[in-house]
C-alpha cells in the first residue's frame, strides 16, 4: 500500500474514490453520461478493492452492488449503461434515468496519484479518460477551506460543525490577533472562505481588508444593520476599494436573524458550502 495516498489522508468526499484508485488492484467508476434525473453529479466516482468492497458514493446502494460485480467481469476499461436503455433489464436506477458509467479496472495510477499531488498543494486538476467519446477527462477542484475569527460560543459552534463535517477549518480567537494587524499565518486562496464572527467590531478592521484583498471566494461578517454601516465606512477609511467592500457578504447565513449560536454556525456554513458547491458543479 502507497500509505501517503491512502483514503485516511483525504477529507474531501469528492477526492475519496481518486485516492482509493491510486493503489494497486482498485478499480474506478466514474459516472460520465446522466440521461433524466440522478441524485449525483457528472463525475461522481466510486472506487472498488480486489475483494468487492468499495468506497465513495453513488447514491444507491444495488448500483454499487452491480458495479462492483461488473467490474470484476472487466477485462479492460468500458462505459455500461444502467437504467433506461441498458441490456440490463433486470436492473433499474432509482428515478428511472438511465446512466452511463466508466468502468476502469486498471485506472492509470500514475495520472491519479498526480492528480491528488496537485490538489494537496491546493491546484484544481484534470484526470484524463483515454478514448471514452462520453466524457473527456473529471475536473477536480481543491477541498473547500475556512478560515473563521471571532470570539465567544459563536466561533466555537461553527469549528465543531466544520469539525463534524470534515472541512478543513483554522480558527483563530482574538487571543490569536493583534488588533489593528492582519492575521498572521493566514492564506487564503480561491477556494478558501473567510468568516468573521466579533461582536466588537473594531477587531474584525484589519482581517477584512487582509481578506478582501486577497482570493478567498467568500467573505462574510455578522452583526446587523448598524454594524454594516459602520464597517463600509471604516473600510472605506483604510483605503478598501468600493469594488473590494463590495465582496462582503453581511449578514453572514441563508437564515435571517440567528437567534442562537448552533443556528447562526448551520446557516453561515450552509451559506459557504452553497457557493462552494457552485463552483464545483461548474468545473
Amino acid at each position: 500500500m502507497l500509505a501517503e495516498y491512502s483514503i485516511d489522508s483525504v477529507r474531501d468526499e469528492d477526492h475519496i474514490a481518486l485516492a482509493a484508485a491510486c493503489q494497486p488492484g482498485v478499480g474506478l467508476c466514474t459516472i460520465v453520461g446522466i440521461e433524466g434525473s440522478f441524485s449525483r453529479r457528472l463525475g461522481a466516482q466510486l472506487a472498488v478493492f480486489p475483494d468487492g468492497s468499495t468506497v465513495g458514493d453513488l447514491a444507491d446502494s444495488c448500483l454499487e452492488r452491480q458495479l462492483a460485480s461488473d467490474m470484476m467481469a472487466c477485462q479492460g476499461s468500458r462505459v455500461i449503461r444502467y437504467g433506461r436503455g441498458s441490456a440490463k433489464i433486470d436492473f433499474r436506477v432509482p428515478c428511472g434515468g438511465g446512466l452511463d458509467i466508466l468502468l476502469e479496472p486498471a485506472p492509470d495510477r500514475a495520472a491519479c496519484r498526480s492528480t491528488i499531488d496537485a490538489l494537496r498543494t491546493r491546484r484544481p486538476a484534470q484526470l484524463a479518460f483515454e478514448g471514452c467519446r462520453h466524457m473527456a477527462h473529471r475536473t477536480y477542484l481543491p477541498s473547500l477551506k475556512l478560515v473563521v475569527m471571532g470570539e465567544g460560543p459563536e466561533l466555537k459552534a461553527v469549528a465543531s460543525l466544520c469539525s463534524a463535517m470534515k472541512i478543513d477549518v483554522d480558527v483563530l480567537s482574538r487571543d490569536d490577533l493583534t488588533l489593528g494587524l492582519a492575521a498572521r499565518n493566514v492564506r487564503y486562496d480561491l477556494w478558501t472562505a473567510c468568516l468573521l464572527l466579533f461582536h466588537d467590531h473594531e477587531w474584525e478592521l484589519a482581517p477584512l481588508e487582509q481578506a478582501l484583498t486577497s482570493e478567498a471566494f467568500y467573505i462574510g461578517a455578522q452583526g446587523g444593520e448598524r454594524a454594516r454601516y459602520d464597517r463600509t465606512l471604516a473600510l472605506a477609511a483604510r483605503g478598501v476599494s468600493e469594488e473590494q467592500i463590495a465582496r462582503l457578504t453581511s449578514p453572514v447565513g441563508l437564515m435571517p436573524a440567528c437567534k442562537s449560536p448552533r443556528t447562526l454556525a448551520l446557516s453561515a456554513v450552509s451559506e459557504i458550502v452553497d457557493r462552494y458547491e457552485q463552483m464545483r458543479a461548474a468545473a
